[in-house]
């Protein structure tokens, strides 16, 4: 990694306490649950930090208990929380998940609405600090907390794309979390558009662009200024598309899907990562893929993620 920066991946976004069943059935009749970090943007910056890259994340957090939880999880995995305002005027998002069997996506409640991170705006944004990391990785789900987490969101990009620095993103839809799909579909283009790596899910690329096929959704990102897309096509790999040339990647395989939940933040972990090696664009997705396929045999969001050592022994 070069020296020349302080960080290699800033990352901007909420972070939540998630409670995930014990066990099966309706949440309402769950009495036991296991608490565990969420959140899309945080759980690339834990995969990202324990393959060695040098992460720094910026947020909001109450002072509460969760609070308090999440910001030593994150300082645990030595990530970067110099830029994460502590309020005790406000509180921290949580979520409830419960537990599948058949390999379908779990339920999840959110409790997010007026949270410490929905607070954020442009002013959040340090532009030095931020111009310190050689790349910015960014979701969906930042800019759809609140119209001023959007602003954040875009000046980030701003700031990065001024600075002549690399951007990542993952639209991450949470159409629940937007006015109307309208809405999420511009805002999510609008940034997508100002990306370098674009690494979108199959459906969330077909509603985002229009088309049917992997191929031409990652065409239609890359007429528009990306140099990489990566279409995640779930159990059956990738697609990628990229100066290098095009082509599938295939799925590695999985034993049981234990939960669905951060697949795609796996996916990202390893696609950024391998390109901020060097490595070229078939060997990021191949990681990409075979990170992503590690996080579905697990309950939590991060467990599945490996460390340096785990990837280089997997290579072997």
């Amino acid at each position: 990694m070069s020296a020349a920066f302080r960080h290699d991946v800033a990352l901007f976004g909420e972070m939540m306490t998630m409670f995930v069943a014990e066990h099966p059935g309706p949440l309402e009749n769950v009495f036991a649950f296991q608490k565990r970090t969420a959140g899309a943007e945080t759980n690339v910056a834990i995969g990202l930090a324990r393959l060695g890259l040098r992460v720094a994340w910026a947020s909001r957090l109450g002072t509460d208990s969760l609070g308090r939880y999440l910001l030593g999880e994150m300082q645990r995995e030595g990530v970067d929380c110099t830029q994460v305002i502590c309020d005790p005027t406000q509180r921290t998002g949580f979520q409830f998940k419960g537990r599948v069997l058949d390999g379908s996506d779990p339920p999840v409640e959110y409790h997010r609405k007026g949270s410490a991170a929905s607070q954020m705006t442009p002013e959040d944004v340090d532009a030095e600090w931020l111009q310190s990391a050689r790349h910015l990785h960014a979701t969906g789900v930042f800019p759809a907390i609140s119209a001023s987490a959007r602003a954040a969101a875009q000046k980030t990009f701003d700031v990065m794309r001024a600075a002549g620095r690399t951007i990542s993103f993952d639209p991450n839809l949470r159409p629940s979390l937007w006015a109307g799909p309208g809405q999420m579909r511009d805002a999510i283009n609008a940034l997508a558009f100002h990306a370098d790596w674009v690494l979108p899910g199959l459906e969330e690329g077909r509603f985002l662009t229009g088309e049917d096929r992997p191929e031409a959704i990652a065409r239609f990102y890359r007429e528009r200024g990306a140099s990489v897309v990566a279409v995640k096509l779930g159990p059956a790999g990738a697609y990628y598309d990229s100066a290098e040339g095009v082509g599938y990647v295939s799925g590695f395989p999985v034993r049981e899907v234990v939960d669905t939940v951060g697949a795609g933040d796996g996916f990202a972990v390893g696609v950024v990562s391998a390109l901020l090696e060097g490595r070229g664009v078939l060997a990021a997705v191949q990681r990409g893929a075979w990170i992503g396929a590690r996080a579905v045999q697990v309950l939590g969001d991060t467990e599945g993620l490996p460390t340096r050592a785990e990837l280089e022994a997997a290579q072997r």
